[in-house]
């Protein structure tokens, strides 16, 4: 993809489902069947390559999401070849990056909590809406991915996260326990 190795659990997931689209008007993942979604994700990466790779400054593989996407790093994969994940805001003129998992499967594990933990809250129970933001309020669940941590602690995501603020700064040693 772009050049770059692919996350091997991303691959499998497209392999067997074709779709895998971060929804925007529901809470969760929206996984589909489709012949035609390897030219997309082909097609997205290429806009993200074109767009914002000069200014990340390190190739992303982009699986999901639009303004707040979620990609991995090709540059941090493990001997196994699995990839780190990563948040990119770009809703301003800087993208800004949060590291959200180790790899792709415990970012699917990590979410999977994080709805767990939206469905029992009493005020999204009654009202359907949620003051819970993934990842903002899921630092707790973020926490438990060691390898995360050991890859945050070690700064090997410092490149990556020149644009952020105080704020994300925060986030980020939550996530570390600091």
């Amino acid at each position: 993809m772009e050049g770059v190795p692919f996350d091997p659990v991303l691959a499998s997931v497209y392999a067997r489902l074709g779709r895998a689209d971060f929804a925007t008007k529901v809470m969760g993942w929206v996984l589909s069947q489709s012949n035609d979604e390897e030219r997309a994700l082909e097609k997205d990466n290429k806009w993200w390559r074109e767009n914002w790779w000069e200014e990340l400054g390190e190739p992303v593989i982009v699986f999901g999401g639009d303004i707040h996407a979620y990609a991995t790093v090709p540059g941090l994969e493990d001997r196994w070849g699995r990839q780190p994940v990563v948040r990119v805001d770009t809703y301003e003129f800087e993208p800004k990056v949060m590291p959200i998992a180790s790899n792709v499967d415990r970012f699917f594990d990590s979410y999977s909590r994080y709805l767990e933990t939206l469905v029992a809250d009493p005020h999204y129970q009654e009202t359907g809406e949620t003051d819970l933001i993934f990842p903002w309020d899921a630092t707790e669940i973020l926490a438990r991915d060691e390898r995360l941590v050991e890859l945050m602690r070690a700064g090997r995501f410092d490149s990556l996260m020149k644009n952020v603020d105080e704020e994300t700064r925060g986030w980020a040693a939550r996530v570390m326990g600091r």
